[in-house]
């Protein structure tokens, strides 16, 4: 079975959504339950054996890299991407894998998504020259959804639509074929894929937070306390 032991966390967004919470911190620190969002990534991450970890970064990149330290203490290696321009998803991920070691599959976790969502599941269903990506069911703020399932593979049209969970794994092979430094979004090789039927979808029915909004943000507060 395939293993995945690296991750990109796409971390440079200005947070604009949350408003007054990210005035002052970048939205991966906003504490969420105690901790800050993007330790609780890392740590998710860390404990499902992803060891090499690149961050990019710009709001606040210095409070962002000084508070995470080398990653020592989460038992990972911490690696930052800083951008000064954005490059949005793709492009941020497509930078950040420079700095990792190592080559073959890639983990991509947005730091405003805290679950449970499995990555050694992701890792198995994707293909050679793909990708994999967990959706799940419609939040109330995306009732539309993003995609639908066929057989196993992610595609435009469907009865049953489901959202992006903000959480996949590539062969990191798809990504090289992209420029560093180059704006693009991960939409765009997801796409390229899902139409070659490259692109996995797993279903995912456990615990997902999109904390992009202030009242998200304090409902999964409440939610992890539970749990806690």
């Amino acid at each position: 079975m395939q293993r995945v032991e690296r991750a990109v966390i796409l971390a440079a967004g200005l947070g604009t959504r949350l408003k007054w919470l990210t005035k002052n911190r970048p939205k991966a620190l906003m504490p969420v339950a105690g901790q800050a969002a993007v330790v609780r990534v890392i740590r998710r991450l860390a404990g499902q054996g992803i060891r090499d970890i690149a961050i990019n970064t710009h709001h606040h990149a210095d409070a962002l890299t000084a508070y995470l330290g080398d990653g020592s203490r989460f038992g990972v290696r911490l690696y930052f991407s800083f951008e000064e321009k954005l490059l949005d998803s793709g492009g941020g991920v497509r930078t950040a894998l420079e700095l990792l070691p190592g080559d073959g599959l890639l983990a991509v976790h947005n730091t405003d998504v805290l679950s449970d969502i499995d990555m050694g599941a992701l890792a198995g269903s994707c293909s050679q020259g793909g990708c994999a990506i967990a959706l799940v069911p419609n939040p109330a703020h995306h009732p539309q959804g993003d995609f639908a399932l066929r057989n196993g593979f992610v595609c435009g049209d469907g009865a049953a639509r489901y959202t992006f969970s903000g959480v996949s794994v590539w062969d990191a092979a798809v990504l090289r074929g992209f420029a560093v430094n180059q704006a693009f979004s991960l939409l765009e090789p997801m796409r390229e894929l899902m139409a070659r039927e490259l692109c996995a979808g797993l279903l995912h029915w456990g615990a997902w937070f999109d904390i992009g909004r202030p009242s998200d943000c304090f409902r999964a507060g409440r939610e992890l306390r539970k749990v806690a």
